[in-house]
């Protein structure tokens, strides 16, 4: 399954993330902080679906009440 995601509230614009069998196969970015949205792709391809959200659920950027990661569980939690 292939999400194709709006971010809202982040720099990033676009997020895409291929899900197979429950799992993360890939997750790329337009916009947004490049490197640190490429280490999390690296760190999140291969882990449960669970397993990302419960991780990434809830974490803020700076004073914002959302962040990238945060983003992305939002976008599995939709999926789901």
């Amino acid at each position: 399954m292939t999400i194709n995601y709006q971010p809202r509230g982040t720099c990033s614009r676009q997020m895409t993330i291929e899900v197979e069998d429950g799992v993360v196969k890939s997750f790329q970015v337009m916009g947004g902080c490049h490197g640190n949205l490429q280490g999390i792709s690296r760190l999140v391809e291969g882990m449960k679906v669970e397993d990302v959200i419960a991780r990434l659920d809830g974490i803020r950027c700076g004073s914002k009440p959302t962040s990238c990661p945060d983003q992305l569980a939002q976008a599995l939690k939709q999926a789901l």
